[in-house]
């Protein structure tokens, strides 16, 4: 099948490509709307502050221990001690509820902790909280000097997620894709001769005449 023949094709079966993509979206956009909780993100940064013993000093001015210090930080409010410190704080049994996103610069000792969660008060007291418990988890365990906080979490005041329009379009698109399988298959399951070519290939012998059609005609 030609891209011309398939383009003929859907123009044929043109309200069932236009309505199965529509039908797709708006069940994704009520779906989206109603089961899916709206979750709300919030971010603090943070300074690590590196030891400030001889060698130490020396190492950690280079960039790249920079970033293996900040690594270090980074892993470590991923891990199970600053989780449950923070949680112990809020009076909380455990984060399971939200999620936690680190990230940090290649050339600083500067981190930033993302947290997200259903509620925007929860998220923001949940990023404060880690703040706080990973600098005392750092000089516990001799990881660096301190972790001091720059910018404390707000409470975000829109939601972060989830992103409905991308799953509209993507419900959009995968509707189309669906339509267009649809008529294609159907065509291949009509086995009727539509045309010359047809009667040719199923024959095997060559067309000596045609009858016209006469519009109108009796």
């Amino acid at each position: 099948m030609t891209l011309l023949e398939l383009f003929q094709l859907l123009k044929k079966h043109l309200k069932l490509v236009i309505a199965l993509p529509v039908v797709c979206a708006i069940a994704m956009g009520v779906v989206s709307f109603t089961m899916m909780d709206n979750t709300y993100t919030a971010t603090t940064s943070m300074y690590i502050l590196a030891k400030t013993d001889g060698s130490q000093t020396s190492y950690y001015n280079d960039l790249s221990a920079s970033q293996m210090l900040s690594n270090d930080i980074a892993t470590l409010l991923d891990s199970d001690s600053v989780k449950s410190g923070a949680a112990k704080e809020l009076g909380l049994s455990s984060l399971a509820d939200y999620k936690v996103s680190v990230t940090s610069e290649t050339t600083t000792r500067v981190i930033s902790l993302s947290v997200t969660g259903a509620s925007p008060d929860g998220a923001a007291a949940v990023a404060n909280a880690m703040a706080n418990s990973v600098s005392t988890v750092a000089q516990d365990v001799d990881a660096a000097q301190a972790v001091n906080v720059i910018d404390k979490a707000k409470v975000p005041t829109q939601p972060s997620g989830p992103n409905r329009k991308l799953y509209i379009a993507v419900a959009a698109l995968a509707g189309l894709f669906v339509a267009v399988a649809i008529v294609v298959l159907l065509d291949m399951l009509n086995t009727r001769v539509r045309s010359v070519d047809d009667a040719v290939e199923l024959l095997g012998v060559p067309v000596i005449g045609r009858f016209p059609v006469v519009k109108g005609g009796k």
